[in-house]
């Protein structure tokens, strides 16, 4: 009797035990990002976690920090707020970055909750597969996982590792191991493949290729998991491979409309949705992928991305739609269906309003969820009646191919997610980035993702606090050069092929090609101030380091647009001192270009390119992967369409790229004017193509810059420009 008097208590203590328990995996995450203060943080599961909304809580006691949360992902939300808020440090989304923190952790006055606005945050891009992962180890795994949790990432994109899927269910419906591995491309290219965009290119993959990444893909969704993530696995969407034909000849598969301007041999195949065999490879793929990778039964699917539907009759539209959902839910009962809505935006000709409705209503309700893809630029739940009911997660991009160029529409953004949390409908579920490489903004990602979270911060008060955490300091001249960039620097959204002209194919007037554009929404002298204002900070922090290397890299290079354009006035003068002048300076600033970015890692060719050496046992398997990833950032394809569309700005890539085309220009012009006769562009284009091609190929040559020290080297570049820039009106 004693006993049963005292089971409740017992059953009590435990609850309250349960309650209070250390969370492991944010635990585990803490010990990787900042080790030497693990042990002073203490995170706690709260005991009424069931069916509420994602909060967290931070407090100090006994000599500890208290990080509380209604799970894991929320308490690492509350970890990551005291970091940047109290610690005033960035975790970087990349391996290569230290995660700096003061001796003495600041203590906490009273109590902080917040509470989530958005239940669930998304984030990647199929793009960001090839732009930015190709060539990532789990280290640099693991370091972006946990970046994905400490700022509150729900549901990330997991495409990793579907190949070997693939293998094993196109071999069992008899394709050959050399048409498979053939039939996908090289491995910066996948996402184009996975997409239906693009088949055959640079392959065949590597088997060692394909089974290193089902590793990686188990380790990947495994950390994501427990970190209360719901990791996107691929669907089957209707791309197969052409060789299929002769073991289905009464399959209805089709040629889809060529893409990137490729060569008609690289381009892919379609089979209809209504088409029995399509339930059948549905199945095999989402029963194989589910006992190796497991499910949380969100799945991506984009059957028409950037490609022509096989018919633009609404009806045979919702029919297509109708049918793809049904063989996902036919194989997982409790499938959901995400799909990206950059299609609507990127054919308005094709899909009208009536076809977007047809497709999206053809779907059960609440069994497909829209990514509104490109929402700083256009947000198509105001095109379509908030996607005719239809969940859907609002999302900035932000970034195309990786570019490095300073942009973002700061104030714009933040508007746009209110008015979305205002007006979206009951069927906004959230936010996202659909981000198709890193590139240079790591602020503006946090940004969105901090909008998710009802912190109390105001905008102003946000931008001061990130000043802050990236020097280490409460510093006015910082926080002034940030709100400068925030409210006039970063006021328009990305572009594609967004770049300086330093990246661009070279022209006497404008920039040649539609990927190399370099618009910005401010006047020069603004951009130069707030350099000059960063550069009078005192800070060790690497985030600052790497500020000062950013700005003064968009600094020289939008002074390159102007110093073309006082070239070509040499040109049409036919002035040779004045042209010989300006050429000059246009290689100086070119060879200090590349001097200033290699003095961080994250804008190095030779980092990118020992990544994907990396994956290679022998030699030759070494140039096959350096030769993909060479191929990606410079020419891309095997025609124009797409040269330059992943230009960045990195240290090797200016010296032994772009400015070896500058070089050649300059030349060519001269020469021109020399001989008295009109530049011939297209001649010239000729020649530079060949050296793109051959630049390329992993036998081309590279010399790497050696690494500076960053702050002193743009204090010194911007004092031998100043008196050049200062005259800029």
């Amino acid at each position: 009797m004693k006993i049963l008097r005292l089971l409740p208590g017992l059953v009590l203590l435990l609850l309250c035990a349960c309650s209070r328990h250390d969370d492991a995996a944010v635990r585990a995450l803490a010990r990787r990002v900042i080790p030497d203060h693990e042990k002073e943080f203490r995170f706690e599961r709260m005991a009424d976690s069931v069916d509420r909304p994602d909060c967290f809580e931070l407090e100090s006691r006994d000599g500890k920090i208290i990080v509380r949360g209604n799970n894991s992902n929320s308490i690492a939300v509350g970890l990551n707020y005291y970091l940047k808020n109290y610690c005033l440090t960035t975790v970087s989304w990349l391996a290569c970055n230290p995660v700096e923190m003061p001796d003495v952790l600041p203590q906490i006055e009273g109590k902080i909750r917040v509470e989530a606005r958005a239940q669930e945050r998304f984030f990647l891009n199929y793009c960001t597969f090839g732009y930015t992962m190709p060539w990532w180890q789990w280290k640099d795994w693991e370091r972006f996982i946990d970046w994905m949790a400490l700022n509150g990432v729900t549901m990330p994109l997991a495409i990793t590792g579907q190949e070997a899927v693939w293998q094993r269910v196109w071999t069992r419906l008899g394709l050959t191991d050399e048409e498979i591995r053939t039939y996908f491309t090289g491995p910066a290219h996948l996402p184009w493949h996975r997409m239906s965009n693009l088949d055959y290119w640079q392959g065949p993959l590597p088997q060692a290729w394909i089974d290193n990444q089902a590793r990686l893909q188990k380790k990947i969704v495994a950390r994501e998991r427990e970190l209360d993530m719901k990791p996107v696995l691929p669907a089957f969407a209707g791309h197969v491979p052409q060789e299929l034909k002769p073991h289905y000849p009464d399959a209805t598969i089709t040629r889809v409309s060529r893409w990137g301007g490729f060569a008609d041999q690289y381009r892919c195949s379609f089979l209809d949705p209504q088409d029995p065999l399509f339930d059948e490879i549905q199945k095999a793929y989402l029963e194989e992928q589910t006992r190796m990778f497991g499910t949380d039964h969100i799945y991506g699917a984009d059957p028409f991305n950037e490609i022509d539907a096989p018919s633009w009759d609404p009806e045979t539209l919702a029919g297509m739609a109708e049918r793809l959902y049904g063989s996902i839910a036919a194989a997982d009962p409790e499938a959901i269906w995400l799909q990206m809505g950059w299609l609507f935006y990127a054919d308005p000709t094709h899909w009208t309003q009536e076809n977007i409705r047809a497709f999206l209503r053809a779907v059960p309700q609440d069994r497909l969820l829209m990514l509104d893809y490109f929402c700083e630029f256009t947000e198509i739940w105001k095109q379509t009646e908030k996607f005719y009911g239809q969940p859907y997660l609002w999302c900035y991009l932000g970034n195309f191919g990786g570019n490095t160029m300073l942009t973002g529409n700061f104030r714009s953004v933040s508007e746009r997610i209110e008015d979305a949390f205002a007006n979206g409908g009951a069927n906004l579920r959230g936010l996202g980035s659909t981000l198709e490489g890193f590139g240079v903004n790591q602020f503006m990602y946090e940004f969105v993702l901090d909008k998710a979270w009802d912190s109390g911060l105001d905008d102003n008060t946000w931008i001061e606090r990130l000043a802050d955490r990236r020097t280490g300091l409460r510093n006015e001249a910082a926080r002034s050069a940030w709100r400068t960039i925030c409210d006039s620097i970063c006021t328009i959204s990305s572009r594609t092929g967004h770049s300086t002209l330093t990246n661009a194919h070279p022209c006497l007037t404008g920039n040649w090609h539609w990927t190399t554009k370099p618009d910005v929404g401010y006047d020069f002298p603004t951009l130069w101030r707030v350099w000059r204002q960063l550069l009078t900070v005192e800070s060790r922090r690497d985030t600052y380091r790497f500020d000062v290397v950013n700005v003064g890299r968009q600094v020289l290079g939008d002074y390159f647009l102007r110093e073309r354009d006082r070239f070509t006035a040499a040109y049409t003068a036919r002035d040779t001192v004045a042209l010989k002048q300006s050429g000059e300076r246009m290689l100086g600033l070119l060879a200090d270009l590349d001097r200033l970015v290699a003095c961080h890692p994250e804008f190095s060719l030779g980092e990118w390119i020992a990544q994907a050496r990396e994956f290679g046992k022998k030699p030759e398997e070494k140039d096959y992967y350096e030769t993909n990833a060479r191929t990606l950032i410079s020419v891309w394809g095997d025609s124009k369409e797409l040269s330059d569309y992943a230009n960045r700005t990195w240290a090797g890539m200016v010296s032994t790229y772009y400015a070896k085309r500058w070089e050649l220009f300059i030349e060519r012009v001269t020469e021109a004017v020399k001989a008295g006769q009109e530049f011939d562009q297209e001649a010239f284009d000729r020649e530079s193509r060949d050296f793109e091609y051959r630049w390329a190929d992993a036998a081309y040559p590279l010399t790497l810059p050696e690494a500076g020290d960053a702050v002193a080297t743009a204090r010194e570049l911007a004092d031998k420009y100043a008196p050049l820039f200062d005259a800029e009106p």
